[in-house]
């Protein structure tokens, strides 16, 4: 959400004083920004420490190491989901302003809560607060009703965003406000896949085993330069179809899939913790 206040500031340095400039002054100021906040890090007290989940989300009792969930198929189901949603919501961050161009409503006053800018510039302050607010706001309703049914609905809406950008996106507010939805839904991977990864294989390697899953993210940025090759001359249809499809698969494998998965993973893990118990 930081990076909305930015967006007007650092077009309009680059316009005055080039990429350099840009880079270099906004690069050491939020270097020192991290610095100074990293001194007001501290580990939880006793009693500040979240309660534990709702029976809802089923949690393993196994504390897998990160070389041990490699041999896990849910892991790479996960994988290959995070790989789908990744890869459209990066070709969205992408390609955000040759799409708009090619919309021809990049430059287009678009007024919205009282605020007027281009359609463009609109679009991505808009869309980083979104993809910011998605993120607790789909961890939290994940706490509600479950990891893979949050999937499969923030999955579909973003499919379906896709699709709407491409049919309704020439229109200047529309473009504004389905970008929006595009990365509300996309932005949440980054809340629901540590979450349901910590949920499988236990907290105590939770960081190193979420930080193998993330490399996904690396993976799916491969998949971006290929969006310039799918539209030529501007036609952006192979690409929306693609991302749009990739999405929806991943909605279907959050519940068709991931689900009877994790539940077997969870119920193996309970099964080993009560034969030990015995012991």
């Amino acid at each position: 959400m930081g990076s909305a206040f930015t967006v007007v500031p650092i077009q309009n340095m680059i316009k005055g004083s080039g990429y350099e400039s840009a880079f270099l002054d906004f690069g050491i100021g939020q270097g020192i920004v991290v610095v100074l906040l990293a001194f007001l890090l501290f580990a939880p007290e006793p009693g500040e420490a979240p309660a534990p989940a709702s029976a809802i989300i089923q949690q393993t009792r196994r504390q897998y190491q990160p070389l041990q969930i490699l041999g896990e198929p849910v892991f790479w189901v996960m994988y290959v989901m995070f790989v789908l949603m990744a890869a459209g919501g990066l070709m969205a961050t992408a390609q955000l302003a040759p799409i708009a161009k090619d919309f021809k409503v990049a430059e287009t006053p678009v007024s919205l809560l009282w605020v007027t800018l281009p359609a463009l510039t609109f679009a991505a302050s808009l869309d980083r607060v979104l993809n910011g607010l998605t993120r607790p706001f789909f961890g939290w309703v994940s706490d509600h009703i479950g990891r893979e049914i949050t999937m499969f609905i923030a999955f579909g809406i973003e499919g379906i965003g896709i699709l709407g950008l491409y049919f309704l996106g020439q229109h200047p507010i529309a473009f504004v406000l389905l970008s929006g939805v595009v990365f509300f839904a996309w932005g949440e991977i980054y809340s629901l896949f540590p979450t349901t990864c910590t949920d499988c294989f236990g907290a105590k390697f939770a960081a190193a085993n979420a930080g193998l899953l993330y490399t996904a993210k690396g993976t799916a940025s491969l998949l971006v330069p290929v969006a310039n090759w799918l539209s030529p001359a501007g036609n952006w249809q192979t690409v929306f179809i693609a991302a749009a499809i990739f999405n929806l698969v991943a909605a279907a494998m959050a519940l068709v899939v991931l689900k009877p998965m994790r539940r077997d993973l969870i119920a193996k893990s309970l099964a080993e913790t009560a034969l030990k118990a015995a012991k």
